[in-house]
């Protein structure tokens, strides 16, 4: 065979003309070992045999895409908030208590995507930011309270505020107030109703003695001397929130965007009295529907509720109690408490009684 016949082909179209040639002293075929030897080539290679593609590798999923698909529009039909994303309806679907669907985040995702079903998405603007290394959530409800302020339109009478206060433990809205004038008077009113709600009363120095502070940014109405003036009534500290630095103040912003998109954008209201009503459902439903991925995607009530369930069992034991704080990591774990790792409660934990459910 000459050299120049070997040029064009691959190594193991030469394999193949070489095991047919026979050795001139021999009188036998050449062994293949030197074959492949020569030639360069793994003799594993050579016995290969190529299995057929039969389509993805791994187990076969108990849904196909056809019935996932059609779950998934089902969940985004019946669901009472108009972009959650992939993730949320994946949760959702696997939660249900009836024709529960347990599919991949991937495969519920590609499906979304491929059937333009995800949620509108912000392009992300390359801006430079302050480095921001804290953290604003807590561990206990009544902790650190924001509020806020945010402009909405009602067709006929022009621009409205919105006030609000969260809870920074479960982003929970404790009380809200919509006026037509954004003054220093109109963001005392939700401020005093959460601490109603939550206290009892509005007296003179209700707040005073507990570790309660209220978060605000630098607007007029809360460097007011009238706003500064009652919160030291009500013995309430204020933590102000760095000029400039929304991300201090970032879950009550977080959720004038949830409820900007939720709502606002999409429901034009013609009187305060509509704007009132339509809001006050929202707020309901959020409370106790909207699931938060750092809440382990629960909704804000569903998240109180399991601390004060966790609380009920740190407060059960009669020694050796832990930290409700422990006790409810360990509850959201699945973890039982071991004997030797419950430590004694401290004399700051929570009291059941200063936390309303409601």
């Amino acid at each position: 065979m000459c050299s120049s016949d070997l040029g064009s082909k691959t190594k193991k179209e030469i394999i193949a003309l070489l095991i047919k040639e026979v050795c001139s002293i021999t009188q036998k075929p050449f062994p293949k070992r030197l074959i492949f030897k020569v030639v360069g080539y793994s003799s594993s290679t050579w016995y290969e045999k190529p299995v057929a593609k039969t389509g993805k590798r791994g187990r076969k999923p108990l849904h196909s895409d056809e019935i996932v698909l059609h779950e998934i529009k089902v969940e985004i039909q019946n669901s009472v908030f108009k972009s959650e994303g992939y993730f949320k309806v994946k949760k959702r679907m696997q939660r249900r208590p009836n024709n529960a669907i347990r599919a991949g985040k991937e495969r519920v995702n590609k499906l979304m995507r491929e059937n333009d079903l995800l949620s509108p998405n912000r392009r992300s603007r390359s801006t430079k930011k302050n480095d921001h290394k804290g953290r604003i959530t807590t561990d206990k409800p009544n902790l650190m309270w924001a509020t806020d302020g945010k402009k909405f339109w009602i067709n006929g009478s022009g621009w409205h505020w919105f006030f609000g206060v969260i809870d920074h433990f479960n982003d929970e809205i404790l009380a809200w107030h919509i006026a037509k004038i954004g003054n220093r008077f109109a963001a005392m009113e939700p401020v005093r109703s959460a601490i109603r709600k939550q206290f009892g009363s509005v007296n003179r120095d209700v707040c005073r003695g507990i570790e309660l502070q209220l978060r605000s940014d630098h607007g007029s109405q809360y460097d007011s001397a009238d706003f500064m003036n009652e919160m030291k009534f009500l013995g309430l500290g204020m933590s102000k929130a760095y000029v400039r630095s929304p991300e201090c103040n970032g879950i009550i912003e977080r959720f004038h965007r949830t409820l900007e998109e939720e709502l606002l954008q999409i429901k034009p209201f013609n009187s305060i009295e509509e704007a009132q009503r339509e809001i006050a459902e929202f707020i309901d439903n959020y409370n106790t529907h909207w699931i938060l991925h750092r809440l382990d995607h629960y909704s804000p009530m569903e998240y109180k509720r399991m601390y004060i369930e966790a609380l009920k069992n740190a407060q059960s034991y009669t020694s050796g109690n832990i930290e409700p704080e422990g006790q409810f990591v360990l509850l959201l774990s699945g973890s039982i408490p071991r004997k030797k790792d419950q430590i004694q409660k401290a004399s700051k934990g929570a009291n059941l009684a200063e936390i309303p459910l409601s």
